[in-house]
């Protein structure tokens, strides 16, 4: 085996990856070859050249950590995130009580006030009545919402749909010169109650922060157009109460025969 093929062994004795037995010979053939045992000596120096470096001084970063550290606001713990956002449901439940209760009133008062009116037709009576109930309605949904704990999300669509078409006509009426402004006023505290009850629909502002992600329940009914026909069992062609009156008169039988055979 030439030099270059020794040279080879001895690279990977340096990287570690030689076997006791090329360990042993190469070490014979340093002994006996000046020349690899040169190269040898230059390959080693070479490699702790390479693998080791001059340690550099680190900079003390100490002061500088600890000023970013300090100047971090200081993170609020769970339980007082749990209680600000306790204290805000709180304010916007009550506050959504009493204007529940403000257009309760109004809208009992508006009923006193149909009572004595003087309308035109029987009809316009009916539609102040009707008015009248409507904010009666929604006074009580509001005083609803504010007693109880579940989200009001199944309240907004009716309340949705009535803030906008009210609005829309307020606008309406108020640019036509039909409504006077002392009525546009008592609107107000409807559209905040209404206000109040979005917010209290949002998922972090729920009793017990954001509600779960439920996972669709897998479905029971399957298409079987691609599946395999089961084999048909064979039945038998005679009908259960005459196999049971065939397993009654085998025993039957059998004795008959044994006191044949007695006799005999």
């Amino acid at each position: 085996m030439g030099c270059e093929q020794w040279r080879e062994i001895l690279s990977a004795q340096l990287d570690g990856e030689e076997t006791a037995a090329e360990l042993t010979a190469a070490q014979g053939h340093l002994d006996g070859c000046a020349e690899c045992r040169a190269w040898f000596t230059a390959a080693t120096a070479v490699t702790r050249r390479v693998r080791t470096r001059l340690v550099v001084d680190v900079p003390d970063r100490t002061a500088a950590i600890l000023a970013a550290v300090t100047a971090e606001p200081a993170r609020r713990s769970w339980w007082r995130r749990m209680a600000g956002r306790g204290r805000l449901v709180a304010g916007l439940r009550a506050a959504l009580g009493l204007l529940g209760a403000v257009q309760l009133v109004l809208g009992l008062a508006q009923v006193g006030r149909g009572a004595t009116a003087d309308h035109l037709h029987p009809t316009g009576q009916h539609l102040w009545h009707e008015s009248a109930a409507w904010n009666v309605a929604v006074g009580a949904g509001f005083l609803f919402v504010a007693v109880r704990r579940s989200p009001p999300a199944g309240l907004l669509p009716m309340l949705s749909a009535f803030v906008g078409t009210l609005l829309l006509l307020s606008v309406n009426d108020l640019a036509t010169g039909s409504v006077g402004g002392e009525r546009l006023v008592s609107h107000g505290f409807l559209v905040v109650g209404y206000l109040i009850t979005v917010l209290l629909s949002r998922p972090g502002l729920r009793p017990g922060g954001p509600a779960p992600q439920r996972q669709p329940a897998p479905s029971h009914w399957r298409f079987r157009a691609d599946e395999a026909d089961r084999p048909l069992r064979v039945v038998r062609p005679e009908s259960y109460p005459a196999q049971a009156a065939d397993r009654n008169a085998a025993p039957a039988a059998r004795v008959g025969q044994a006191g044949e055979r007695r006799a005999a």
